[in-house]
């Protein structure tokens, strides 16, 4: 798989990171470092370690699925995306603004928040297997722009308070890129040929 679809994977799928990020900054109002470093961590360890479980689940089930690899990756990512691109737009819609009443970076609420948004990355690292695509440098990938994404998103949280919008566009432009990330796919196997 290419390096910029790889990185445009990442992006993607660091869009659930970053609307969360957002909001905790919006919460916290003046995030100090261990609030960055906590946030971007945990966050971006997750989105590298999910890939890599998923990938190891497709490895076991791979030789089953070879003749059909190619549409149940397009199937996960693009249930993925079209999951990102509902919750996008119902936020546009309802202009919903929900900001964390706990601290988000610590304890329970770290961790839960770090499954939560990497939940989709098990998905693409299952894609990955099927279509005997090595996991570790694009998850490590993942996980880095992850992380960077998530630092980010808390920063711009802290001054947009008000721009809550931002985070359905985010999640809007991830769900997006997860389609066209899966469109391509099958254009690769030549299913529109």
């Amino acid at each position: 798989m290419p390096l910029y679809t790889v990185l445009l994977l990442a992006v993607a799928l660091s869009m659930d990171a970053f609307a969360v990020a957002v909001a905790s900054g919006c919460a916290l109002r003046a995030p100090d470092p261990r609030h960055y470093v906590r946030l971007s961590a945990c966050f971006g360890f997750f989105q590298f370690l999910m890939p890599v479980l998923g990938w190891y689940l497709g490895l076991s089930v791979r030789e089953y699925m070879e003749a059909w690899d190619h549409w149940i990756a397009f199937a996960l990512l693009a249930w993925v995306g079209g999951n990102m691109l509902r919750s996008a737009l119902k936020s546009l819609k309802d202009r919903e603004c929900s900001c964390p009443a706990t601290d988000p970076a610590a304890g329970r609420n770290l961790w839960i928040l770090g499954v939560a948004t990497s939940l989709d990355a098990l998905a693409v690292g299952l894609s990955f297997a099927l279509l005997q695509t090595p996991i570790w440098g694009p998850a490590a990938l993942i996980g880095v722009v992850c992380a960077l994404i998530t630092a980010c998103g808390l920063y711009l949280g802290k001054s947009l308070a008000r721009l809550c919008a931002l985070n359905g566009w985010a999640e809007l432009l991830g769900g997006l890129t997860l389609l066209a990330i899966a469109c391509n796919i099958l254009r690769e196997h030549h299913v529109f040929d």
